[in-house]
């Protein structure tokens, strides 16, 4: 369906690539910031290299989860 598991906010010196259900995501390379009850996110900075695999698998595990949250109610 249309629902959204994550976005994309644009700074004047990062991007936050974040999800609405990032607090139950697992993180083992430990990307993700942020403190409240449900969104997390990936701070990603111009001059500071990014683990591109570990955000790889961010992004597929929150639309992993979303699609399963709206699939089983």
């Amino acid at each position: 369906g249309d629902t959204p598991f994550g976005y994309v906010n644009v700074f004047t010196s990062h991007v936050n690539v974040g999800f609405f259900r990032g607090a139950a995501l697992p993180d083992p390379a430990r990307l993700l910031q942020g403190t409240g009850k449900f969104m997390r996110h990936v701070k990603l900075r111009p001059e500071t290299a990014t683990n591109t695999a570990a955000l790889s698998r961010l992004i597929e595990t929150a639309y992993s989860d979303i699609k399963a949250r709206v699939e089983n109610g």
